[in-house]
């Protein structure tokens, strides 16, 4: 009588998002650069606004920046623009970003109901899928329990998810700052959303949020115990110096988020590298000296 096989040995768990991100900002600093094939970029770079100019301006960002920046953003819309030929531009992006070591985060604001939310996660969130990445940003203004798909997916692939709560364009406080019937703002009632999915996480829960870096001074409560996608530094106004003021006690969980600020100083690999640095140099001035000031 043969023996049995044995069982297969289980996967383990995926390290959650959270806590590679609190270790990439911790060894790499807190700085995410965005991934904004502009066309106007593409032609400050001496590029063609098409497949072949996305190409390389794609490849030299991540050449210059994937092996030393903690987070890369592209923002998925840049490239669906030029269609089938732009996601696979995409997705090669991906792969080489978090093979050099860069945690990469997927700007695309998805958000719906049902199967079609399922279907946003299992583009962004599945790792069999071209296009996982460590994190998505998702809408929940169709309700917050309309990302409950997407809340799943990414607790089993061990991925995050930047919720919009406070955006930095003026429009959206339109939405985000109306009140409640309960008293609170809207942006509130997500934020407290995110704080409960966080709840008792260490050393940093994987759903964040995104608030502005622009707005002078929130106004709600950040303590979500994840983290905070800072968008708006750099060519929309904000300066690394404005974080504390924004994000109190919450700025070491801050992840600025700088596109243009950095991406002008392209095609020239050295000069990305210089302007990242810069501006890492100083986001963590500014959140170390908010610290010893406590």
């Amino acid at each position: 009588m043969t023996a049995s096989a044995s069982a297969p040995e289980p996967e383990p768990e995926p390290e959650p998002f959270g806590a590679r991100l609190r270790r990439a900002m911790d060894t790499r600093g807190p700085l995410c650069v965005g991934i904004d094939p502009h066309s106007s970029l593409l032609h400050a770079w001496g590029l063609s606004d098409d497949v072949a100019g996305l190409t390389s301006f794609t490849r030299t960002v991540v050449e210059a920046l994937a092996d030393r920046v903690a987070v890369l953003k592209p923002q998925s819309a840049f490239f669906e623009r030029f269609g089938s030929r732009g996601v696979a531009v995409l997705e090669q992006a991906v792969a080489e970003a978090r093979a050099a070591g860069a945690l990469v985060l997927m700007d695309a604001k998805r958000g719906d109901i049902g199967s079609t939310m399922a279907a946003y996660a299992a583009t962004y969130l599945d790792k069999d899928s071209p296009l996982f990445s460590d994190a998505v940003t998702v809408s929940p203004y169709l309700g917050f329990g309309s990302l409950r798909p997407a809340l799943d997916a990414a607790r089993i692939s061990g991925s995050g998810l930047f919720v919009l709560a406070l955006t930095s364009n003026p429009e959206g406080a339109e939405v985000q700052r109306a009140t409640t019937a309960g008293g609170s703002s809207v942006a509130q009632v997500m934020l407290d959303h995110m704080a409960a999915e966080n709840a008792e996480v260490t050393p940093l829960g994987s759903v964040g949020a995104v608030v502005g870096a622009t707005l002078g001074e929130a106004g709600v409560n950040l303590a979500v115990n994840g983290p905070l996608l800072a968008p708006g530094i750099g060519a929309q106004g904000a300066t690394p110096a404005d974080l504390p003021g924004v994000f109190g006690s919450a700025v070491r969980n801050v992840v600025p988020s700088v596109s243009r600020g950095v991406l002008r100083a392209g095609p020239d690999v050295y000069a990305l590298r210089a302007a990242a640095e810069r501006f890492g140099d100083e986001v963590r001035t500014a959140v170390e000296g908010a610290e010893g000031a406590r």
